[in-house]
């Protein structure tokens, strides 16, 4: 996103993806989408078989769900400081969707409650996949984003 003239630079592990997508073709771009389907991890145990405990991504054209968790947390100053840990369920049949999951959890799982807020709203269009999938499926990562965000907030509130 930019703030002025100013790009707001992405978290370093968000930033290694983008360049590694940058530097392809839309085609091998999407080939790598498709990697990062195949690498989501599963849902842990506790969340398999509790739909009430993940929240729906409406914006995805194929069933994303996801839940966020933030651990050490232990009064506001060190709240900026907790590790966010992201979890995904996304059906097989849907490889654009996983991909773009997987993306997320590959560069924000395991980031700081701070680090994770800052990263830009425009992050999902900074990986080149514009020409490779339909806007509509990039307003998908964005929502994804967007909850990812709004979990943080409301988990780092209680």
């Amino acid at each position: 996103m930019t703030q002025g003239d100013v790009t707001v630079d992405l978290p370093e592990s968000l930033e290694s993806i983008a360049q590694d997508f940058a530097a392809l073709s839309a085609r091998d771009r999407l080939i790598l989408l498709l990697d990062f389907s195949d690498e989501l991890p599963e849902l842990p145990e506790r969340y398999q078989g509790h739909a009430e405990l993940l929240e729906r991504v409406d914006e995805c054209q194929s069933p994303l769900f996801l839940a966020v968790e933030v651990d050490g947390a232990q009064g506001a100053a060190a709240l900026q400081d907790a590790t966010v840990h992201l979890f995904f369920q996304a059906p097989p049949e849907a490889p654009t969707t996983r991909g773009f999951a997987g993306i997320l959890h590959e560069g924000l799982n395991g980031l700081t409650v701070g680090e994770v807020l800052a990263v830009p709203d425009d992050a999902p269009y900074r990986f080149g996949l514009g020409d490779a999938v339909s806007p509509l499926r990039l307003r998908g990562m964005v929502a994804m984003l967007s909850r990812i965000k709004r979990q943080i907030r409301i988990r780092s509130a209680d």
